[in-house]
């Protein structure tokens, strides 16, 4: 057997406990993650399955919230807490589970920023009154919303949090407006048939859930950004449960109020469905129009800001362990992740570039970016959910009587929750994230290679080329 020598941690210290974030700002970068410009378009998309689109909304809200759950059980318990759901899957199964989800995460991470900003430039067309526009000015549009935050959070950790809990505060304003006082305004006429997909029941189930489980990525942002958080092991649950809590009942509040505030054959092409929601509340008012699109631009703005920073936590965290590329361990004197924020940025980048390249824009392009998300992260999901599975029914665990049941429970819940996400995503989203996994090997082969050479990782016993043309009877030893 070989003998694996230490290698010492690339871990860089992340500051004192004064610099790191607190409950609240931790709260605030699990709101501002999940609620970015998605809810403001979700409806619209949301409307295409119909009104039993609620029900999915719902489900998918109680997955997310059980998932919050174990994320804080998880950090309680795992050493190595940077990197979340990483350091999870890596504690319980080893290197190569590890490297997958990062894999994985890291993927879902810089398409769901693709995703938020094609979401996010149909609010700057309607704010600036830009109708007809072409692909590539969207794409520089795009480009603008990918790129400031990424300047923000190479400005540093503390100036990155202090716009975020801006962009949070004001994100919540409209959307309070809606849940509340647009519920005065709702007409039964304008909501849409149950099923409205024109096929099954379940076809309207598969749309419905895709775009749902997108609204709700986010809720282990307080996780993966654990090596920020004061206190982790009591903050980062708290963070998750408060902040999925809160989406959740603004989810589903909000999008029902919209479907009852537009007529459904409207909402379904619309993809700034906020601005004509609060016209059929406020009349037809220039003003109310632009101040809507203004608030879903910010917000967009807050979500990918948040984003940004977790496309660069999450391979940083394999990279210390050398599953990623020690490029990404890189930090600027502001003590960012340099290398990792420029490439989450340029990543997404050149992914808008193919897609509006093709002429697509609008939700076509919004809605396929998010069928790649959703599976890619239900993934890595589901080896945090089999980590604590696995934690629960071994010989290790502290947990007793009712608590057993009760984490068992939330363990389990999860499991199934993460398999019925991929298995409603469809065959084309699933192909695609397959597609995007096995890219991911051959880097692994390497990385892995690497770390045999350096003495970090146990090197494979292979047969001796002398031994290679005898048969397994005469290579078992005689009783």
């Amino acid at each position: 057997m070989t003998t694996v020598a230490s290698r010492p941690s690339a871990q860089a210290p992340v500051g004192s406990q004064t610099n790191r974030l607190g409950v609240t700002s931790a709260t605030a970068l699990v709101i501002g993650s999940v609620i970015g410009t998605g809810v403001f378009t979700m409806p619209a998309v949301m409307a295409g399955a119909g009104t039993s689109s609620i029900l999915t909304l719902l489900t998918i809200s109680v997955g997310a919230i059980l998932l919050a759950l174990m994320f804080g059980q998880l950090t309680k318990r795992v050493p190595t807490i940077d990197g979340g759901l990483y350091a999870y899957a890596r504690h319980e199964f080893g290197d190569f589970a590890g490297y997958l989800t990062a894999w994985c995460y890291w993927i879902t991470a810089w398409a769901g920023n693709a995703a938020i900003v094609a979401s996010w430039v149909l609010y700057v067309e309607s704010l600036f009154g830009w109708s007809g526009s072409n692909g590539w000015t969207n794409f520089g549009v795009a480009m603008t919303g990918l790129w400031i935050p990424a300047v923000i959070n190479l400005a540093g950790v503390k100036r990155m949090a202090i716009f975020q809990n801006i962009t949070v505060v004001l994100k919540f304003v409209p959307l309070l407006i809606v849940g509340v006082v647009g519920w005065f305004f709702v007409s039964s006429a304008n909501f849409g048939p149950f099923n409205a997909t024109g096929g099954s029941l379940y076809s309207g189930i598969s749309i419905a859930a895709g775009v749902a489980l997108f609204s709700f990525i986010g809720v282990e942002t307080a996780a993966i950004a654990a090596g920020r958080v004061r206190n982790p092991r009591r903050n980062v649950g708290r963070a998750s449960v408060i902040g999925t809590g809160l989406a959740a009942i603004l989810y589903v509040v909000v999008t029902a109020a919209v479907m009852g505030l537009e007529p459904h054959d409207q909402l379904v092409k619309d993809g700034a469905p906020f601005v004509a929601a609060f016209q059929s509340m406020f009349g037809d008012a220039w003003i109310v129009g632009k101040l809507v699109a203004a608030v879903a631009v910010i917000s967009g703005l807050g979500a990918l800001n948040g984003w940004t920073l977790i496309t660069a936590e999450m391979p940083y965290a394999a990279a210390t362990h050398d599953l990623f590329p020690r490029a990404f361990l890189r930090r600027n004197r502001q003590g960012a992740l340099s290398f990792g924020i420029v490439v989450g940025a340029a990543v997404p980048s050149l992914l808008m570039a193919y897609s509006y390249s093709g002429l697509e824009t609008g939700l076509t392009v919004f809605t396929y970016l998010v069928t790649l998300s959703v599976v890619t992260v239900a993934i890595p999901y589901f080896f945090a959910a089999c980590a604590q599975l696995s934690y629960l029914v071994s010989r290790r665990r502290q947990v007793h009587g009712w608590m057993l049941t009760r984490d068992l429970a939330i363990a389990g819940a999860s499991v199934l929750f993460s398999l019925w996400v991929t298995a409603a995503s469809g065959y084309q989203a699933v192909y695609q994230a397959l597609i995007g996994i096995l890219i991911g090997l051959p880097i692994y082969a390497f990385l892995k290679a690497r770390k045999e050479r350096e003495g970090t990782a146990p090197e494979p016993i292979d047969l001796h080329p002398d031994l290679a043309d005898l048969t397994v009877d005469e290579l078992e030893p005689a009783s």
